[in-house]
């Protein structure tokens, strides 16, 4: 912007008026340097698959955002959701999924509101979005999280077959988005136990499920499979009834020949039995042998873990020295200089976009990598009100961009603290005692057996482990997770 000049020398009729102009322009500039914060709710927004959703988003104070720059993003600046620049939609290097879809809902942009519409929304919109708004050189930004959920089809219930002297009833349903919960009730609304569930991820990225149950009381003719979803809190049932000529009837003369045939079983059997017994005694010896063998190691390894340095035929836990790699850490993570501790900062960092650095979750990893022997390394936690954090380890090739499955399945092996529950990452979750979520935590890793074990550090009291085999022979490192209000740290 360019000022008039005002000249001393100038004649008194004409400097007056040049002085206002001055600080009339003056002030239009200050006003349009003005300053503001970019604000979005704390708490994840929930969409339904299909539908429609706003996220939103607002300038404070209030103020005109109309001449501005407003650019929605996921993970990466340039690559943008939806972009509004020089007062008008941009669409030239918009993400090819949400070309069509989207829409800045400018009614109240005006007022600062610089909210974004999706429309039919889709599984992998879900995960973390980041309002960015520019004026000038200042900017702001806030992130924001979508989860997605979804309302499936209605039970849809068939009788099988006959099955362990009862009848075998199938309940199938799809379209259903996170993994629903399902069970099956009897006409009093008593939860009756199911012989097999299988959910799997369909084409359509949403979830499809079947669950069986063998129904052997004519009581439970009146049959229901319920089906939630736990996210909308909201569910789909159907019912069924079995007619009595379903029920399998015994016969007589069956039940005699099922007896008989028992008997001549079972003498052919003791035949091969007292026939075979000298090597069969041979091989039960050898056989409990390794057993003991095996829990005498086992012995050793606990025995180790919880008091390193103890004499036993097991080699001693290494006390590992670890530090955390800056090149993997997500932006939102802070690590101190010694690189032993970490935590999660309100304002994004801007660095460098590395294909080993986590661009979703807010992980890190520890430098140092293990493909043999036996480790342990100690993390102190400090968590404050609403924070949440997990530990443990993760296999070197972990995904680390979009969202990634926290188990072992997904290559990490852990436990972790949020939403006031304590829990071990298997698949699904396995909920701790929360008296057991210790503030200094012992985590061990035996390569060679494939095990890692979390103790308490304060009492020596064991907290969760991983059986043998559940680690491949890779590479393994240590794994962090700290969202807002936490924070970790390695101890000496």
């Amino acid at each position: 912007m360019k000022l008039l000049s005002f000249c001393p020398s100038s004649a008194v009729s004409t400097s007056m008026p040049t002085l206002i102009i001055f600080f009339i322009i003056y002030h239009i500039h200050k006003l349009e340097s003005a300053q503001f914060n970019v604000t979005s709710p704390a708490h994840p927004v929930t969409a339904v698959v299909g539908e429609a959703i706003v996220l939103p988003c607002h300038l404070s104070p209030r103020m005109s955002a109309e001449n501005m720059e407003v650019r929605w993003f996921r993970s990466d600046f340039l690559s943008f959701v939806h972009l509004y620049q020089h007062g008008k939609d941009e669409y030239g290097n918009q993400m090819p999924d949400y070309r069509g879809r989207t829409e800045l809902l400018k009614a109240g942009i005006t007022d600062g509101n610089v909210s974004l519409q999706i429309l039919n929304i889709r599984p992998s919109d879900e995960g973390q979005y980041h309002c960015f708004v520019q004026d000038g050189s200042f900017y702001e930004e806030a992130p924001l999280e979508l989860k997605l959920a979804a309302l499936g089809s209605n039970p849809l219930i068939s009788v099988e077959s006959h099955q362990d002297g009862g009848i075998r009833v199938v309940c199938q349903s799809a379209g259903w988005y996170p993994q629903p919960k399902v069970l099956w009730r009897d006409p009093s609304g008593q939860e009756l136990p199911s012989l097999s569930e299988a959910k799997s991820l369909g084409d359509s990225g949403l979830f499809e499920t079947e669950n069986s149950i063998i129904i052997k009381e004519r009581s439970n003719q009146n049959l229901s499979c319920w089906i939630r979803n736990t996210v909308l809190n909201q569910e789909k049932e159907s019912t069924i009834y079995i007619a009595d000529f379903f029920f399998p009837r015994v016969n007589p003369w069956m039940v005699a020949l099922s007896v008989i045939l028992l008997v001549l079983f079972g003498f052919i059997g003791l035949t091969l039995y007292l026939f075979n017994m000298k090597g069969k005694h041979l091989g039960e010896i050898r056989k409990r042998d390794t057993e003991i063998d095996d829990l005498q190691r086992e012995l050793d390894w606990r025995r180790n873990v919880v008091c390193p340095g103890l004499g036993s035929s097991v080699p001693p836990v290494q006390e590992a020295n670890v530090t955390l790699d800056p090149d993997t850490a997500h932006p939102d993570l802070v690590l101190s200089e010694d690189r032993k501790s970490v935590r999660w900062e309100d304002t994004r960092q801007r660095l460098p976009n590395n294909p080993e650095r986590f661009d979703t979750e807010p992980c890190v990893l520890g430098c140092e990598g293990f493909t043999s022997g036996r480790h342990c390394w100690e993390m102190e936690v400090e968590m404050g009100d609403g924070g949440g954090w997990a530990m443990g380890v993760a296999r070197e090739s972990v995904w680390r961009n979009g969202w990634i499955s926290l188990s072992p399945k997904g290559g990490i092996w852990a436990v972790g603290r949020w939403e006031g529950q304590f829990r071990a990452l298997t698949s699904p979750v396995t909920p701790l005692p929360l008296s057991r979520a210790p503030s200094r935590i012992r985590v061990c890793l035996d390569c060679d057996r494939g095990q890692v074990t979390f103790i308490d550090a304060g009492d020596e009291a064991p907290i969760f482990t991983f059986p043998p085999g559940s680690i491949p022979g890779e590479r393994i490192r240590p794994w962090l997770q700290v969202w807002p209000g936490s924070w970790l740290r390695l101890c000496p």
